[in-house]
């Protein structure tokens, strides 16, 4: 039943766009959880303006990031999201959520170093206190209080009799009680093995079902040969290049030294906008050692999940790789960005770039950096490939 609710969801195309819940939508005697969570996730009646939902910045049709043109300019577009109201930019951009049921909480691990967490800073320790967030940020779905969201899902009389089914029939007598199932609802549903198919075409490689051409097989072995290159240091969370179910992310923190993106910032303000503080944002954390490290994300589906970087700075993923090779080699090639023919900008905070991760390795030559571009393009949901450019 799951399944065919979020393929029915899928297939409805610019139904999706306009996606509104009638009144005994939800059939109470054979729901789950999971599917609550799947329309709640899609629902945009939880946003002030009733215009955007948790899937507007997550699209599940692309990637599970914002895809729209948020119409503020070049360098801006698609970097950040617009919000509810439509006037709003947010500063960040927005992540995939693939794969996010494998974040742990966010921690300090033994090594010293932080770990897990959603949000770029992992402010957030658990899915069920990040989709707390966005309902309430007045950048982005607006409402005012937990109470204000709750009216709206008794709106729906399909919810309220599922509510009650999972949760109880007291779950409305508190409007925190009631927030509380709702978050759970839509974590329980971004933890689903609809966010986590593992059957990219590097998947069905490592169980013989496809096969990759010799330049892919390059980027592949160069991808996970440590001492070469330095790109398994922080994208690989299990042991070993032919594990399965790997994420393609530590889950650390590290500055890899983004540039600002310097149109987001001035449609935000300009020079009165903050620096982005990265990981010291995080109440958890009051190290300045720590200014500036963003969590690392999953590779999965990166190939189609541009723009790039933190800040949306970066438009294309030949860029970004080129963008590490800065720090391996000193020809001054590679000290070019050719999205704009000019140095790499330079980041916000210096002090705490992760060196010894980014100068590990050797330089990259241009035929070592399309094969790494080709072995990532192989870790692309089977739904996604189509939005792969050749």
């Amino acid at each position: 039943m799951f399944v065919n609710l979020i393929g029915n969801i899928l297939a409805c195309g610019t139904f999706l766009i306009a996606f509104s819940l009638p009144a005994g939508a939800i059939d109470p005697s054979h729901d789950t959880v999971e599917e609550l969570g799947a329309l709640l996730y899609h629902d945009r009646n939880l946003s002030m303006n009733r215009t955007q939902s948790c899937a507007t910045c997550h699209a599940p049709d692309h990637g599970f990031v914002d895809t729209r043109d948020n119409g503020a300019g070049a360098g801006v577009s698609r970097a950040v999201s617009l919000g509810d109201d439509g006037i709003s930019l947010g500063d960040r951009n927005a992540p995939s959520i693939g794969y996010v049921g494998f974040i742990p909480a966010f921690h300090k691990a033994e090594t010293g170093r932080y770990r897990g967490g959603l949000f770029l800073d992992g402010r957030a320790a658990t899915l069920e206190e990040q989709a707390v967030t966005p309902l309430l940020n007045p950048a982005e779905m607006g409402m005012l209080e937990k109470r204000a969201v709750v009216e709206r899902v008794r709106e729906n009389q399909g919810y309220v009799a599922a509510f009650r089914k999972h949760y109880g029939e007291a779950v409305f007598d508190d409007a925190d009680k009631a927030y509380d199932a709702l978050v759970a609802s839509i974590a329980a549903f971004e933890r689903s093995a609809f966010f986590r198919p593992f059957d990219s075409r590097y998947d069905r490689f490592l169980v013989g079902e496809a096969t990759l051409t010799p330049e892919e097989e390059r980027g592949r072995v160069l991808f996970f040969a440590e001492g070469l290159t330095n790109c398994a240091l922080c994208h690989r969370l299990r042991n070993g290049p032919a594990e399965l179910e790997e994420t393609f992310s530590n889950y650390e923190y590290h500055n890899v030294g983004a540039p600002v993106n310097k149109a987001v910032r001035k449609a935000n303000g300009g020079a009165d906008v903050r620096a982005d503080l990265g990981l010291l944002a995080n109440a958890a954390v009051d190290d300045p050692a720590e200014a500036g490290k963003i969590k690392v994300p999953t590779l999965r589906n990166v190939a189609v999940t541009g723009p790039y970087m933190h800040n949306g700075v970066f438009n294309d993923l030949r860029t970004t790789v080129l963008f590490y090779n800065r720090y391996l080699t000193d020809d001054p090639f590679y000290q070019i960005n050719p999205e704009t023919g000019l140095a790499w900008g330079e980041p916000e905070f210096s002090h705490s770039l992760s060196r010894a991760e980014l100068e590990a390795g050797s330089p990259l030559s241009e035929d070592d950096i399309d094969a790494l571009v080709a072995f990532l393009k192989t870790l692309t949901d089977a739904r996604f490939e189509h939005l792969l450019s050749d």
